[in-house]
C-alpha cells in the first residue's frame, strides 16, 4: 500500500510541473529543503518510522559544523527521483565570514559548502541558496549604518566562491530573524530600509559580474530590482477564501512580475493523505486559473502532510513536521512500549551500541561563535541580609530556624553577597564571565509577597547588581523564582493556593517593568521539580511539606499556570520594547535502563525522565498538557490500589492553550545520571518512585561525589540533551544549559578541587560533543556555581563553587580554586582547542613629549624647588589635611606592581639560571627572617591563570612586574637563551593584552644573574654591555607589546643596601666609595640602553622608557630655619636626585651631592672626591635618557641638618642631616603613614625638573596583620591617593598614572613573608598559594572605577531654605559656664568634687569660675544677639537651687539668677530653652547612692516641680535630662565623667539608666498632668548618638555591629520613652545571654514592669538630640566572663584617618553622619519632631579667631540637616555648641567649641566673636542657604575650602620691569635703605648749611625781620 501510495504521489508530483502553461525555455520550480535537525535525525535513526525524508523545517542547521553526512548523496537522490528539482540552501553568513570581512573566510567552511552543492547537482538538483537567514556576524550588529555595504561585500564574496555552482539566489529569507538583531532603538521602518538597501547592493553586484537569477526577500521591493518575487503563502485551510483567492490577490502587483512561493504555510489542513491529494489539485488549479505567473512552489508542507499517517492537523505555522513521530499515542497505557520512534528510543538506539572508547572520546574542537558562557547562584544561596532593609522572611527562613540544616547552617548570612555586589561582580570579571545567572529573592522586593509597595532598598540592590554586571559586559540572567517563596504567602497556602498565580504574576510584572530594560533573559522558575518533589513531597527542602501523592501535583500545576501566565505578561506587555526572552529551568537526570534487554526496564527508564523533566516540559513545549505517559501511570496506580494514591490536576483546554509554547527557550539544569528499572513490587504508599513506577540505581564505577545523589556521569548529559531536543526543542527552541556542577566536601582540599576540575572538562566536552555532532541547539553553559554558599538541608557542607568561600571568616572571602582557573580557560579558549594566541594592540598609556627636555643647569643649593617648604609647610593641620573631591585626567593608567623575584618562584626551573638573591637566601647568615627565600615565592611562574584573574578582577588598566635577567639568560648572556623562561613572559604579556592591561616592564628589579655578579658583577664595566645585550633582547622579543619600559627599579636602594650597608646581596660592606660607584655604572648603563631603543625600537614599537626612582619625603623639622630646609632639600638630592638629576637636568649629578662629598673628601685628606665625575660626552650622553618619571614613595621624614663624624666615610654621613618619624603619623609595618608629603614630593619634582609627566610606580604599605580585612590599607591608599589627586587638580602636577605596591603579598626582601603589602592574601603555608582578595583590593577597585574620588552625589551641597518658623539657638551648660561654685548658697556638686579631685581633669583645671556667666549674664545675651538666634538653650545647676539637692531648702539666691537671666533673655527676644539637668547632681543625693538609688526618682520628680512651678509662666521650652548615655556610662562605668565609678561596669551604667529613664518618666507625667494646661509649654529629653557606619559595609557582622552601636548608645534611652516603654531587643537579648553565659541566673539588665512600661512610652513632646560625629564600628567578642557594657555591645569603633580631626580625639568631622541619623530617629520612632540640641566642635591651642575649621563644620553639619529636611524629616530647629569657650569637663579648658573665644588669662573673660559667629548668624537670619541664583546672596559664607590652590607667583610691574614676589621685596628693602640714606644726607647737609648760616650773616634789620614775618 504504501508502494502504490508513493507511486500515485510522485505521479500527481509530475502532472503538476508538466500541466503548466510556461513558456517553453522555463521549467517549473518544486523545491523542498533546506537540510535541518530533525531531518536528519531521521535519516540517520534505525528505529524511525518510514516516510518521505525530503520534508524540512523552516530553520536551517549548522551543516557544515560536522562532516557531511555520507548518506547524503543517496538521499538528494531519492529527493530528484519524487520530482523535486530545486533544494534549499541556506549559507552562514556568520560562519562563511567569522569577522565580517571577505578578507578572512573560514576556509573550512567554504569547501564544506562547495561541497555540498557539488552533491546536489550531481544529484540533478538545483541549489536555491539564500545568502542569509539568520545570524549576523557578531562584528557586523552594532553597525546598522554600514550594513549594506558589508552585506554586498558578503554577497560578493559568495557570488565568487559559488557561482559556478548556483544559478538562483535569494539574498534574505528572514526579515524579521534579522531585524530583531539590529539594535532596538530605532523603527521597524528603518530596518526594512536598510535590508532594502542591502538587497539592491547585491542586486546591482550581480548584474554587473554575474548574471542568472537574482531574488529579493518577501517585502515591498522595488521592482527593478528583481528577477522575480520570492514570497512566503500562508493559508488557511478552513478559512473562507481558497487557495486560489489567495493567489488572486498577487494580481494587484505591478507591474506584473514572475512569483516563486518559498513557504507554503499551511493552518489546520487535515494531514491525510486523501487531503493532501486535494491539496495538490488545489495547487494545480490555483497556478492555472490565475494570472499571476508562478514559476514555483515550496512543496515541503505537501510533502510533510503526505507522509503522516495520523488525522491530526496538517499545521507549518505551529508545530514541527515530525512532532506526531516522537509523541506517544494518546492514551497508551504506562509500562506499554514506547512508540518504535519516541525520541528517548532513538537515542537509546543511537548510543547503545557505543563502545565504552567511542562513548568517551574527546572531541578538540571549540564552541560555535556567540556560545555564551556563565556561572549561576540562588538568592537564598548566597544573598544572606535575611533581615536587612526589609526583607521579609522567606520558607528558608523559617525552615531554617525551626528544622537547623547539616551543622545548625542557616541561610541568613550565607555568603554575604547582599552586602557584596562588587565584590561578587569582581569575581565574574576574574573568571571571564559572559553571563551571571541570579535569582531575585521576592521576599526582598516585596516582604509579604505582596505589592503595590516594593521594598526600595531591594530594589535597589539588584538595580546595582545588575548595573554592575552590564558595565563589566556581563550579561544578567534573572531567574524570578529560585524556591524561596514569602513566608507570609506560605502562612496562606503557598503553591498549594491558587491566588498564589496572581500574586507571582504582580511580583514578575513588576520585576519585568524595573529591571527589564537592562535585563534580556529571564527564567521563571528555576527547578520547580525539585520544589515540588522536595519541597512538598518529601519535605526535605522548604516549606518542609510532606505530600508526595496530592501536594507536588498540586504545587507543579499552579507553577505551571503561574509560568504560562507570566510569559504571556511578558509577551504581550514588554516584549515590543524590551526585546527581551523569557524561559524556564527544568532539572533533569539522565536515565538508562539497568537491564537494557528488558523492555519493563527501558519503558522505565523513558517514564522516569517523563516524571522528571516530562511533568514540566511537556505541558510548555509539547501540548500544553502532561506526557500521556504520566498521566496512564498515575491513572493505573490508582485504579492499582483501594484509593487514589496521587492526584493529578487537569488542565483545561483555555489552560493548554496558554501553556503550549510559552517559552522562548528551555533552561535545562544536569548533574547526574541514573539506572532505572520497572519497580520491583507495587505499592499503594505515595512516593515519587512508586508513583513513577520505577526504581533508581547507580553503577558503583560512577565516581561518587560528596553529595549522595551526583555520581559522575559525563556521557548522560549528551544523551539527555539529545533527547529534550528530539522530544520538546526540535531546533525551534533553543536550548540554555543554565546548571551544571559537583560539590566537593569539608573534608577535601578547598581549593584544588582536581576532581571537579575533571568533572567540568568530562560534562562539557560532552555538551560539545551534542552541539557539533548530534546538531543539537545549545546556547551556553552556566557551571553551578559561582562561589560556595548555603546549599539547603546539606547547609555549608557541600561546596558547589568555583571559589572557595570562609564562612568562618565574618568577611565571607572568595578564594578562587583550582576549577576556577580552569573554567576561565575554557571561556578563553571557546573550548578545547588551543587559544590563539591575539596580537592585539595594548591600551593607549599618553600622549607623551618625543623626548624629555632637560635643563642644561645644574640645580641650586638649596634647589629653586624649597618654593614647595614655602608653600606648604605652614598649612594649618586642617587644611593639609582636608579630603579633596575629584577626579584625574580620562587615560589616567592605574595599576598594580610586582617583582620577579618577589613572586616567582620556580628559582631553578625550565632551565632558570640562579641569582644573587637566590644565592644570598641560600647562604646562611642572610638575616632574612624565618630564613625564607623566594624559592617558590607566590608561585607566579605557575600561576600565571591566577595572576590575571586577580588583575581582571581588579579592574586595572597596566601592571607593573620585572623580567628575571636569570630566566631569560640564565648566564646573564646572549649566549645562554632559556627559549621556557621567554615563553613565560610571552604567555604572561599575551594574556595582560587580551584583557587590555598594559605591561609596564621593569628590566632590573635587583635579581642579578649570580654568574656576572661572580665576575665582579655592577663593579665590571662590562655590565653595562652585557645589560644593554639582556635589555635589547626583550625590547626584540616583547616590545611588540610592551610599551612601558623602565630599565632600574629604586637603583639608591641596589647601591646603598648591596654595596654599602651590605644589607642585601652581593653584601659588599663600603658605605663611602662603592655606593657611588655602582650609582655611576647603573646611570651609564641605564643611558646605554635608553639610545638603544630610541634608536632601534621607537619609531616602529612607539613606547616610552625611564627608570623608577624611590624616595620619602623630606619635611624640614623647622621650616623657619634655612639650613633645616638645605639639610630637607640635600636629603631629596641624595637619594632622588643621585640618578634624576644627571637624567632629568643636565647629565651631571646634583651640586649639593658633588659638593658635599667633595669637600668631605677633601676633609678627610683624600686627593679626589669620592663622587666619579662624568666627562663632557658621558654628560650629553646622560642628559634627557628617560620619557617620563617614574617615582616610587611610601613615606616622609623629618629633617634636621647635623655635623656627622668624617669617618669612616659614609654615604649616609655625607648628606649631613639626621632624620625621624613623627610619633604621632599612623604606624605601618616598616614607616609611619605620611600621605601629605606625597603632594609635596610631586611638586618638588615639578619645580626641580620641569613639568614631566610622572607616573607613581609604586606606593603601598605593609601590614603584619593577615587577615583579609585590611581597613587601615584602605585608609592608606584613600589618603595617599587623595593628596597625588590635589598635587595633580590644585597643583597643576603632570601626573599620568598610578601602581599600588602590590598585587598580592610576597617575598618582602629582608622581611621575609612576615611582612603583607598586597590587595591579595597570599597563604603561605598553603603549597597551592591561595589568593584571596582583601578589603582594599576592592576599595581599589572603586577607586579606578570613579577614576579617583568624585564627590558623591549625595555629599553635593544644597541650596534651600529651613520651613518658617524652624527654631535657631545656641547652648551652654551651668557648671561650664556659671562658675560662682560657692556663691549665694550654692550647694557642691558632683561636678565641684570631681574637678578638685586630683588627675581627673586635665590641666587640674575646675569650673569654679569658667565663664563667669553668674556674673555675666549682660555679656552673655550680648554673644546670643551676635548670633541671632531666636532661643538659647541652658540648663539649671540642681545645686545651686536645691543646695542638697531636695526641697527642704530652695535657695532664692540661686533661683533669682535664673530669673534674672530668663528675664533678660526675653527682653532680647530671646525665648529659654531649659535643661532640668546636665550632668550635676548634688552631692548631697551622691553620698547616698545618687543615680543608683532609685529614690532618686522622687527627688528628680520633687526638683523638676520647683522649677515648673517657678520659672514656668515664663520658660516654655523643657528638657528632663541631657544625655543620659554620658551620665550612665560615663559617670558610672568609665568613671571618666563625675561621679568616676567605674568598679561596676556591668551593673551600675544600666542601672542608672534605668533611674534615668523612670526619672524622666516621673518629670514628664508632673509637667503633662499639672502645668501644662497652663503654661502650655512642651517638654521631653534630649539623647545624644553618634552614628556608625560598618568598617567594612560588605560584611554583615561589621553592619550589625554598626546598628548595634547606635541601639546600645541612642536606642537605648530612646526606645522606651520613643517607641514602648523597654529597652531594645538587641540591648535585651545581648546583655540576657552574656549575663547567662558568666553564670548569672538573669540579665544585669533591669527590667521594667508592665505598669512602668505604659508609664514611660510616649513620654516626649519632641525628639532632643544631641550629635556631633560618625565612627566605624566592627563586631568584637569579648570573653563571657567580662562584665561591662562595652563587652555587652560587642563592638569597637575606629574613624577613618581622611576624616578631619577636631580639638577632641573622640571627634571627627563627618558631616554625612548627621543626615543619615536623623533620618534613623525619623525610620526607627516613627517620624517625631526633632530639636537638635546641641551641635558643634572643639579646637585646641586656638588663638586666631578665623576658626576655618568651625566653619566648614557647621556650614556642613547645617547642610546635612537640610538635606535631612528635604527627606521629610520632621525637624524643627537647631542649636549650636556651644555659645563660647567653656570648661569641657575632663579635658578642662584645654578644648574650645565656642563661637565665641573666651581669653582666659584676662579676668574680665571678655566673649569675643570668632568668624564662625559671623557665619552662624549669617546662617540663621537667612534660615538656611538660599540659592544665590534664586536673588541677591544672603549669607556670607567663608568657606574653608580644600587646602591650597594652585600658587602662581605675584608679579610687581615697576618701570617696565616684570619683577617676582622675592625681587620685588628686595627691591624695597635696598629702596628703604636707600631712602633712609637720602634723609641721613639731607639732614646732613641741612645742619651743615644752617651752622655755616649762622657764622658767615650779621644780624638782620627790622625791615628785614618784617619781610621774612610776611614770607
Amino acid at each position: 500500500m504504501e508502494l502504490a501510495w508513493r507511486s500515485v504521489f510522485i505521479l500527481l508530483l509530475s502532472f503538476l510541473c508538466w500541466g503548466l502553461d510556461w513558456e517553453s525555455d522555463r521549467r517549473f520550480i518544486s523545491a523542498a529543503g533546506p537540510l535541518t535537525n530533525n531531518l536528519l535525525y531521521n535519516l540517520s535513526d534505525p528505529l524511525a518510522n518510514q516516510r518521505s525524508n525530503f520534508a524540512a523545517e523552516d530553520r536551517s542547521i549548522d551543516v557544515c559544523r560536522q562532516p557531511l553526512p555520507a548518506f547524503l548523496p543517496e538521499f538528494f537522490s531519492s529527493v530528484r527521483a519524487s520530482k523535486i528539482t530545486h533544494y534549499k540552501v541556506f549559507l552562514p553568513w556568520a560562519q562563511l565570514l567569522p569577522t565580517g570581512s571577505s578578507k578572512n573566510p573560514d576556509s573550512k567552511i567554504v569547501q564544506c559548502y562547495r561541497r555540498l552543492l557539488e552533491t546536489l547537482k550531481a544529484a540533478q538538483l538545483q541549489p536555491l541558496v539564500v545568502l542569509h537567514h539568520q545570524t549576523l556576524p557578531a562584528s557586523i550588529v552594532q553597525r546598522r549604518e554600514v550594513f549594506a555595504d558589508l552585506f554586498a561585500d558578503y554577497a560578493t564574496f559568495a557570488f565568487h566562491s559559488f557561482g559556478d555552482l548556483v544559478k538562483i539566489w535569494f539574498t534574505f529569507s528572514d526579515l524579521e530573524e534579522v531585524i530583531k538583531e539590529f539594535p532596538h532603538q530605532e523603527s521597524r521602518a528603518s530596518h526594512l530600509q536598510t535590508l532594502t538597501d542591502a538587497h539592491r547592493k547585491a542586486y546591482e553586484i550581480y548584474h554587473e559580474k554575474y548574471l542568472t537569477y537574482l531574488l529579493p526577500p518577501s517585502l515591498n521591493p522595488d521592482l527593478g530590482t528583481v528577477d522575480f518575487l520570492s514570497l512566503d503563502l500562508f493559508y488557511e485551510c478552513e478559512g473562507e477564501a481558497s487557495l486560489p483567492q489567495k493567489l488572486s490577490k498577487l494580481q494587484a502587483i505591478e507591474p506584473k512580475v514572475k512569483v516563486f512561493i518559498f513557504n507554503l504555510r499551511l493552518q489546520d489542513c487535515p494531514s491525510t493523505r486523501k487531503n493532501s491529494t486535494r491539496l495538490l489539485f488545489n495547487l494545480l488549479e490555483a497556478i492555472n486559473k490565475n494570472q499571476v505567473i508562478t514559476i514555483g512552489f515550496d512543496l515541503n508542507t505537501v510533502l510533510i502532510c503526505s507522509s503522516s499517517e495520523k488525522s491530526g492537523p496538517c499545521s507549518r505555522t505551529d508545530s514541527a513536521p515530525l512532532r506526531t513521530a516522537a509523541q506517544p499515542a494518546p492514551g497508551s497505557a504506562a509500562g506499554s512500549s514506547p512508540p518504535r520512534g519516541s525520541a528517548y528510543r532513538r537515542v537509546w538506539a543511537t548510543f547503545a551500541s557505543q563502545s565504552r572508547a567511542q562513548r568517551d572520546a574527546f572531541l578538540r574542537d571549540d564552541f560555535p561563535e556567540g556560545f555564551l558562557w556563565g556561572v549561576s547562584t540562588g538568592a537564598f544561596n548566597v544573598e544572606g541580609g535575611w533581615a536587612e532593609d526589609g526583607r521579609g522572611p522567606s520558607v528558608w527562613d523559617h525552615l531554617g530556624r525551626r528544622q537547623p540544616a547539616e551543622g545548625t547552617a542557616t541561610p541568613e548570612v550565607a555568603s554575604d553577597s547582599y552586602h557584596k555586589v562588587d565584590t561578587d561582580v569582581a569575581l565574574l570579571r576574574g573568571l571571564r564571565a559572559q553571563v551571571y545567572k541570579f535569582s531575585i529573592s521576592w521576599s526582598r522586593i516585596f516582604p509579604t509577597g505582596l505589592g503595590p509597595e516594593p521594598s526600595r532598598q531591594g530594589v535597589a540592590y539588584y538595580s546595582r547588581l545588575i548595573d554592575s554586571l552590564l558595565d563589566a559586559g556581563i550579561e544578567p540572567m534573572a531567574t524570578l523564582f529560585h524556591w524561596d517563596l514569602p513566608q507570609a504567602l506560605q502562612e496562606r497556602g503557598g503553591w498549594q493556593d491558587d491566588s498564589v498565580v496572581d500574586a507571582f504574576l504582580d511580583y514578575a510584572a513588576f520585576c519585568f517593568s524595573t529591571f527589564g530594560d537592562r535585563v534580556k533573559l529571564w527564567v521563571t522558575f528555576h527547578e520547580p521539580w525539585v520544589m515540588s518533589y522536595a519541597g512538598y513531597g518529601t519535605g526535605r527542602h522548604a516549606p518542609g511539606v510532606s505530600n508526595p501523592g496530592v501536594a507536588s501535583f498540586k504545587v507543579a500545576h499552579l507553577v505551571l499556570k503561574a509560568h504560562a501566565r507570566v510569559w504571556h505578561h511578558y509577551n504581550s506587555h514588554y516584549r515590543p520594547q524590551q526585546q527581551g526572552r523569557v524561559g524556564i529551568v527544568l532539572n533533569s537526570d539522565w536515565a538508562e535502563p539497568l537491564s537494557p534487554e528488558k523492555p519493563e526496564d527501558l519503558n522505565a527508564s523513558e517514564r522516569f525522565l517523563q516524571f522528571m523533566l516530562g511533568w514540566f516540559a511537556h505541558p510548555i513545549f509539547v501540548d500544553g498538557d502532561y506526557p500521556a505517559a504520566l498521566k496512564a501511570q498515575i491513572q493505573q496506580v490508582n485504579q492499582q490500589c483501594s484509593g487514589p494514591v496521587a492526584q493529578l490536576p487537569e488542565f483545561t483546554e483555555a489552560e493548554k492553550q496558554l501553556l503550549k509554547g510559552s517559552a522562548d527557550f528551555l533552561g535545562l539544569s544536569h548533574y547526574t545520571s541514573r539506572l532505572i528499572s520497572k519497580a520491583q513490587q507495587d505499592s499503594c504508599i505515595p512516593s515519587y518512585d512508586t508513583i513513577g513506577g520505577f526504581s533508581q540505581h547507580v553503577d558503583p564505577a560512577w565516581p561518587r561525589t560528596s553529595s549522595p545523589w551526583i555520581y559522575v556521569v559525563p556521557w548522560g548529559i549528551r544523551r539527555l540533551l539529545q533527547f529534550v531536543s528530539l522530544e520538546y526543542t526540535r531546533g525551534k527552541v533553543p536550548i540554555y544549559l543554565a546548571g551544571n556542577g559537583m560539590p566537593i566536601g569539608e573534608t577535601e582540599d578547598l581549593l584544588k578541587d582536581s576532581l571537579r576540575v575533571d568533572y567540568f572538562n568530562a560534562y562539557i566536552n560532552e555538551v560539545l560533543k551534542a552541539i557539533k555532532e548530534d546538531l543539537v541547539d545549545v546556547r551556553s553553559y552556566i557551571a553551578r556555581a559561582l562561589m560556595d554558599g548555603f546549599e539547603g538541608p546539606s547547609g555549608y557542607s557541600q561546596r558547589f563553587g568555583l571559589y572557595h568561600v570562609n564562612f568562618d571568616d565574618s568577611s565571607k572571602p572568595r578564594t578562587p580554586r583550582k576549577s576556577a582557573y580552569f573554567f576561565t580557560s575554557i571561556i578563553e579558549k571557546n573550548g578545547f582547542l588551543p587559544k590563539a594566541v591575539k596580537r592585539l594592540p595594548p591600551p593607549s598609556i599618553a600622549n607623551f613629549p618625543r623626548k624629555t627636555r632637560a635643563f642644561t643647569f645644574p640645580s641650586d643649593v638649596p634647589s629653586k624647588a624649597k618654593v614647595v617648604w614655602e608653600k606648604f609647610s605652614n598649612q594649618p593641620k586642617f587644611e593639609r589635611d582636608l579630603f579633596y573631591h575629584g577626579t584625574f585626567r580620562a587615560d589616567f593608567l592605574w595599576g598594580v606592581s610586582s617583582s620577579a623575584y618577589q613572586i616567582e618562584g620556580a628559582w631553578n626551573a625550565d632551565g632558570k639560571g640562579p641569582s644573587i638573591w637566590d644565592n644570598f637566601t641560600h647562604t646562611p647568615g642572610s638575616n632574612v627572617k624565618g630564613n625564607a627565600t623566594g624559592d617558590i615565592a607566590c608561585d607566579s611562574y605557575n600561576q600565571l591563570d591566577a595572576d590575571l584573574n586577580m588583575l581582571r578582577a581588579l579592574k586595572v588598566k597596566a601592571y607593573r612586574f620585572s623580567i628575571s635577567w636569570s630566566r631569560i639568560f640564565p648566564t646573564g648572556r646572549n649566549s645562554s637563551i632559556n627559549t621556557r623562561g621567554v615563553d613565560y613572559y610571552n604567555r604572561l604579556i599575551n594574556g595582560l593584552v587580551a584583557t587590555n592591561i598594559s605591561p609596564m616592564v621593569t628590566l632590573f628589579h635587583w635579581d642579578l644573574p649570580q654568574a656576572l655578579q661572580d665576575i665582579g658583577g655592577w663593579e665590571n664595566p662590562s655590565l653595562i654591555e652585557l645589560f644593554n645585550s639582556y635589555a635589547d633582547f626583550c625590547f626584540q622579543t616583547f616590545g611588540d607589546r610592551v610599551k612601558f619600559w623602565m630599565t632600574f627599579n629604586e637603583p639608591t636602594y641596589q647601591a646603598w643596601l648591596g654595596y654599602g650597608s651590605g644589607d642585601f646581596p652581593p653584601k659588599v660592606k663600603d658605605p663611602g666609595w662603592a655606593p657611588y660607584r655602582i650609582g655611576h655604572a647603573v646611570i651609564k648603563a641605564h643611558a646605554r640602553v635608553y639610545h638603544t631603543y630610541d634608536e632601534k625600537y621607537r619609531q616602529k614599537q612607539k613606547g616610552v622608557i625611564s627608570l623608577s626612582l624611590s624616595t620619602h619625603w623630606a619635611e624640614p623639622k623647622s621650616p623657619e630655619i634655612p639650613r633645616d630646609v638645605e639639610a630637607a632639600d640635600r636629603m631629596l638630592q641624595f637619594s632622588l636626585g643621585w640618578f634624576a638629576h644627571p637624567i632629568f637636568r643636565n647629565g651631571d649629578y646634583p651640586d649639593a651631592m658633588k659638593w658635599k662629598v667633595g669637600n668631605r673628601s677633601e676633609l678627610q685628606h683624600l686627593a679626589t672626591s669620592r663622587l666619579p665625575s662624568f666627562t663632557e660626552e658621558e654628560k650629553r650622553y646622560i642628559r634627557g635618557t628617560a620619557d617620563v618619571f617614574c617615582l616610587n614613595t611610601y613615606s616622609s621624614r623629618i629633617v634636621q641638618h647635623k655635623t656627622p663624624k668624617l669617618n669612616p666615610p659614609s654615604y649616609e654621613d655625607d648628606q649631613e642631616m639626621t632624620e625621624e618619624e613623627d610619633l604621632s603619623w599612623p604606624s605601618t609595618a616598616i614607616n609611619r603613614a605620611a600621605p601629605w608629603g606625597t603632594r609635596r614630593l610631586l611638586n618638588w619634582i615639578k619645580e626641580e625638573y620641569g613639568d614631566i609627566p610622572i607616573y607613581i610606580t609604586e606606593n603601598g604599605v605593609g601590614l603584619t596583620n593577615p587577615k583579609v580585612e585590611d581597613t587601615d590599607r584602605i585608609f592608606y591608599h584613600k589618603t595617599y591617593i587623595n593628596e597625588a589627586l590635589k598635587a595633580y587638580r590644585l597643583d597643576g602636577v603632570d601626573l599620568r598614572g598610578y601602581s599600588a605596591w602590590s598585587l598580592m603579598d610576597n617575598f618582602e626582601w629582608l622581611n621575609g613573608y612576615t611582612i603583607k603589602f598586597g590587595l591579595y592574601h597570599v597563604d603561605f603555608n598553603n603549597m597551592n598559594r591561595p589568593r584571596t582578595a582583601r578589603t582594599s583590593a576592592r576599595y581599589y577597585t572603586e577607586v579606578i572605577t570613579n577614576n579617583g574620588m568624585p564627590l558623591p552625589r549625595e555629599d553635593e551641597f544644597v541650596y534651600g531654605q529651613f520651613p518658617k518658623g524652624f527654631i535657631w539657638s545656641a547652648a551652654s551648660a551651668a557648671y561650664q559656664i556659671e562658675g560662682a561654685w560657692r556663691a549665694d548658697g550654692k550647694g557642691l556638686s558632683i561636678w565641684d568634687t570631681f574637678s578638685h579631685t586630683p588627675l581627673k581633669v586635665g590641666n587640674d583645671d575646675t569650673g569654679d569660675v569658667a565663664c563667669d556667666s553668674y556674673h555675666k549674664i549682660a555679656e552673655d545675651v550680648v554673644a546670643l544677639q551676635n548670633l541671632a538666634v531666636s532661643h538659647y538653650r541652658f540648663s539649671i545647676s540642681w545645686s545651686r537651687i536645691l543646695p542638697d539637692g531636695t526641697t527642704k531648702y530652695i535657695n532664692e539666691a540661686g533661683l533669682n539668677y535664673y530669673v534674672r537671666l530668663i528675664d533678660a533673655l526675653l527682653a532680647a527676644n530671646i525665648k529659654p530653652q531649659v535643661t532640668i539637668y546636665h550632668w550635676d547632681l548634688p552631692q548631697a543625693l551622691q553620698d547616698v547612692g545618687g543615680w543608683e538609688n532609685d529614690t532618686i526618682v522622687q527627688r528628680f520628680k520633687e526638683y523638676a516641680d520647683v522649677l515648673f512651678r517657678r520659672l514656668g509662666d515664663k520658660v516654655k521650652f523643657w528638657i528632663t535630662l541631657n544625655e543620659p548615655f554620658v551620665i550612665a556610662n560615663q559617670g558610672y562605668g568609665y568613671g571618666t565623667a563625675a561621679p568616676g565609678i567605674s568598679f561596676r561596669p556591668g551593673t551600675a551604667p544600666y542601672i542608672v539608666g534605668h533611674n534615668l529613664i523612670k526619672a524622666h518618666a516621673e518629670a514628664w507625667h508632673l509637667y503633662n498632668d499639672v502645668y501644662r494646661a497652663s503654661q502650655g509649654g512642651v517638654i521631653s529629653i534630649t539623647i545624644n548618638s553618634d552614628w556608625a557606619e560598618p568598617r567594612d559595609p560588605s560584611n554583615q557582622e561589621d553592619v550589625e555591629a554598626a546598628r548595634r552601636y547606635v541601639q546600645f548608645m541612642g536606642g537605648w534611652f530612646a526606645h522606651p520613652i520613643f517607641k514602648n516603654g523597654d529597652y531594645n531587643e538587641v540591648m535585651k537579648t545581648r546583655i540576657r545571654d552574656r549575663s547567662l553565659a558568666s553564670g548569672l541566673s538573669k540579665s544585669r539588665l533591669p527590667e521594667f514592669t508592665e505598669s512602668e512600661k505604659r508609664r514611660i512610652n510616649g513620654t516626649y513632646d519632641f525628639f532632643g538630640f544631641n550629635h556631633y560625629t560618625t565612627v566605624l564600628a566592627y563586631n568584637l567578642d569579648y570573653a563571657s566572663w567580662i562584665s561591662s557594657y562595652d563587652a555587652d555591645r560587642g563592638v569597637a569603633s575606629i574613624t577613618d584617618r581622611s576624616w578631619p580631626d577636631s580639638g577632641s580625639f573622640w571627634l571627627k568631622i563627618t558631616p554625612f553622619g548627621f543626615r543619615k541619623i536623623l533620618n534613623w530617629i525619623k525610620q526607627e520612632y516613627n517620624n517625631p519632631p526633632i530639636y537638635v540640641t546641641e551641635n558643634g566642635v572643639s579646637q585646641r591651642g586656638e588663638t586666631d579667631l578665623n576658626d576655618t575649621l568651625r566653619i566648614s563644620y557647621l556650614r556642613s553639619y547645617i547642610n546635612e540637616a537640610l538635606k535631612a529636611v528635604q527627606d521629610k524629616v520632621d525637624l524643627r530647629g537647631y542649636t549650636v555648641w556651644s555659645v563660647m569657650d567653656n570648661f569641657e569637663w575632663a579635658t578642662g579648658f584645654a578644648e574650645r567649641f565656642g563661637l565665641h573665644f573666651v581669653n582666659y588669662t584676662d579676668p574680665s573673660l571678655p566673649r569675643i566673636p570668632k568668624a564662625s559667629a559671623k557665619l552662624f548668624a549669617s546662617i540663621v537670619r537667612c534660615n538656611g542657604f538660599p540659592d544665590p541664583a534664586a536673588g541677591p546672596p544672603c549669607l556670607q559664607l567663608e568657606d574653608a575650602g580644600p587646602t591650597v590652590s594652585p600658587m602662581q607667583e605675584e608679579e610687581v610691574h615697576f618701570l617696565g620691569l616684570a619683577l617676582g614676589a622675592t625681587e620685588a621685596q628686595t627691591a624695597l628693602y635696598v629702596l628703604f635703605a636707600l631712602m633712609i640714606l637720602g634723609v641721613c644726607c639731607v639732614a646732613f647737609l641741612l645742619y651743615k648749611y644752617c651752622k655755616r648760616s649762622k657764622q658767615g650773616k650779621t644780624q638782620p634789620g627790622q625791615q628785614e625781620l618784617n619781610t621774612l614775618s610776611a614770607f
